[in-house]
């Protein structure tokens, strides 16, 4: 690759960032997100691009002409490359490029292994690569190993009308153990930037969503104990991140609305790849499929993980004592 502005280097290593283009304005959305990401953590960024052969010339074609195939489809993967890497022009930045031979999903999930974080764009329009930011970004955050962020094309220019953003990282909660670990990375991000955490709860109406609840179920005090749980969780952040400024709140409305909501006006919206029940159920499961392909603003999925922090937890819970 001919000299660019920057560092490059060939990327035998994939720590720091990695991004995932493939020629589309989506792909250059999401790489211009994670250049800047790369550059506040100070840590390289991996510009990715995959390719596959088809199907049919693999299957009706002889060993020479697949081999042409393949060189044919590898510069053109190349070029989407070498196109991507000209956007990018700060000159400390350390950038690494590299094209792969692989489905596009496979291809970053195995780099997710070695990344601090991967960033993809919500969808693909046109391009040799077709499928990288297509159904990727639905299928890589469910089983990547370090955090993804998926980045819409409307996040330049958000749409009229809706909210200014806010110095903000938003996280949702549903009270499950995975919803703790999601958290407190949103907390690590939020200390990075220098802004306040803002914990929310979605809570469904009971008799619209959770019709198999006894009748005698309360709204008004699953609310109030839905925020006095909070109310522990922030406390028991802020014994781990002093000086962090944490809001919460429990909003009433299904979690996909209000998560896109609350992305129009965030910095970054952080959820986990899925819950374990908890009491707003669906919040972090099936729901951030939703919310990634309409969110108004990044969305970072946390995966599960193993965190020594949680282990005090326990002891910020309310108790029924008076």
């Amino acid at each position: 690759m001919s000299e660019q502005t920057g560092r490059d280097q060939d990327a035998e290593r994939a720590d720091g960032v990695v991004v995932g283009v493939d020629g589309s304005d989506a792909g250059l959305c999401a790489l211009s997100w994670a250049a800047a990401e790369a550059k506040r953590r100070s840590v390289p960024l991996n510009i990715v691009t995959a390719y596959t052969i088809p199907v049919f010339a693999a299957s009706s074609m002889d060993a020479g002409y697949a081999t042409l195939d393949d060189e044919v489809i590898r510069e053109g993967a190349a070029e989407v490359l070498r196109q991507a890497r000209a956007t990018v022009t700060d000159p400390d930045l350390e950038v690494r490029t590299r094209v792969e031979s692989g489905d596009p999903a496979g291809v970053l999930l195995e780099l997710s292994e070695e990344a601090d974080l991967v960033v993809v764009g919500t969808r693909g329009r046109g391009g040799f690569v077709g499928r990288l930011l297509g159904s990727v970004s639905s299928a890589l955050p469910a089983h990547a190993k370090c955090p993804t962020v998926v980045v819409p094309l409307c996040v330049a220019e958000p749409p009229p009308g809706t909210p200014a953003r806010r110095e903000i990282v938003v996280v949702g909660v549903d009270g499950s153990e995975r919803a703790r670990v999601a958290v407190l990375v949103a907390a690590e991000q939020a200390v990075a930037r220098g802004v306040p955490l803002r914990i929310i709860c979605a809570l469904p109406p009971v008799s619209g969503s959770l019709a198999w609840m006894p009748a005698t179920v309360d709204q008004e005090a699953l609310t109030f104990d839905v925020r006095r749980q909070m109310e522990a969780g922030s406390n028991w952040l802020r014994s781990h991140f002093p000086g962090l400024v944490v809001e919460s709140d429990v909003i009433d409305g299904p979690p996909i609305e209000v998560l896109i909501r609350e992305s129009a006006a965030a910095r970054l919206l952080v959820t986990g790849s899925r819950g374990r029940g908890g009491f707003a159920g669906m919040l972090l499961g099936s729901t951030s499929q939703g919310v990634l392909h309409h969110a108004k603003g990044p969305v970072m999925v946390v995966p599960d993980a193993e965190d020594p922090r949680l282990a005090d937890r326990a002891d910020f819970d309310p108790t029924d004592e008076e």
